[in-house]
């Protein structure tokens, strides 16, 4: 298929002995940076998405069509592989088997499915989780309907803040029974907790939203932890950057005078201009 290798960098990261730290992407703009900075791997976080498609907070009002057409069209931007936040995969089982679907014809590289009760309940404040009945449901469901058997499916869980480290142990190894390829955990936040996850299950971890002193890689690694987040700082730094320019401009700063602009040359290699001037001169005959 198109986009196995990029399905099988992601596997050679889970199946390797370092920690990665990913690039947050979201659109074609970021993906092209993150690829031309050496970034080995990207993530489509579902709270960047809802941001970066709808300008709204993660509360689950994203659809999957709309974030499919998104990792659509990073993949036709980028090779980087991408790991997307499938959320709870939209539904029950059945629409997890849509959910992996098309992200799978989108392009992803990897996937996760979460077993949190998305969108929350009428009168409940609290993060809830589904029964561990229902995640194992899912994750069953996400593997029995991938096309290219390269496809990562991880199984993720935030049970750690939401009901106990030991809930989450537990469907962690329900989950890796199931045949996830790996686990996510959220929540996470001392040694001492990643330690005893990492001792009751053996498949290659994937760590997001870790406190500051579980960010050191060598010893990430030796907890078989193979890939960390950093959060989405690059979607805040755009979004303030924007603000600063658009009140700049509206307080009457000539558009010369603005201050950190992209240059013309870090443009034209973001919108591969040498590859499109190239083609133009091929496929349409126009002089260089």
């Amino acid at each position: 298929m198109a986009f196995r290798s990029r399905r099988e960098k992601l596997r050679a990261i889970l199946a390797g002995v370092a920690c990665v730290h990913p690039g947050s992407v979201y659109d074609a703009i970021s993906i092209r940076i993150a690829e031309d900075l050496g970034f080995p791997l990207g993530m489509f976080g579902g709270s960047v998405a809802s941001l970066a498609v709808l300008g709204d907070p993660d509360v689950t009002l994203i659809t999957l069509t709309e974030l499919a057409e998104q990792m659509r069209r990073m993949s036709r931007a980028a090779t980087l592989p991408v790991l997307v936040d499938a959320d709870h995969g939209y539904g029950n089982a059945l629409n997890v088997r849509r959910t992996v679907q098309e992200l799978e014809m989108a392009g992803a590289a990897g996937l996760t499915i979460e077993d949190t009760l998305l969108p929350a309940p009428f009168g409940e404040a609290k993060t809830q989780l589904i029964s561990l009945e229902e995640g194992v449901g899912k994750m069953k469901a996400a593997l029995g309907c991938r096309g290219d058997a390269s496809l990562v499916i991880m199984g993720r869980t935030g049970a750690a803040s939401i009901t106990s480290l030991e809930d989450a142990i537990r469907r962690a190894k329900a989950y890796e029974a199931a045949g996830v390829d790996a686990l996510f955990f959220t929540g996470i936040k001392s040694r001492a907790e990643l330690e005893a996850v990492s001792a009751a299950t053996r498949l290659p971890i994937v760590l997001g939203g870790a406190p500051e002193d579980l960010n050191a890689r060598d010893y990430l690694a030796g907890q078989r932890v193979r890939i960390a987040l950093q959060g989405h700082a690059p979607i805040a730094a755009a979004t303030q950057a924007v603000y600063e320019t658009l009140k700049a401009l509206r307080e009457g700063v000539s558009p010369k005078n603005l201050k950190g602009l992209a240059s013309s040359e870090l443009t034209a290699r973001v919108m591969r201009e040498a590859d499109v001037k190239a083609r133009s001169t091929e496929v349409l005959g126009l002089k260089r």
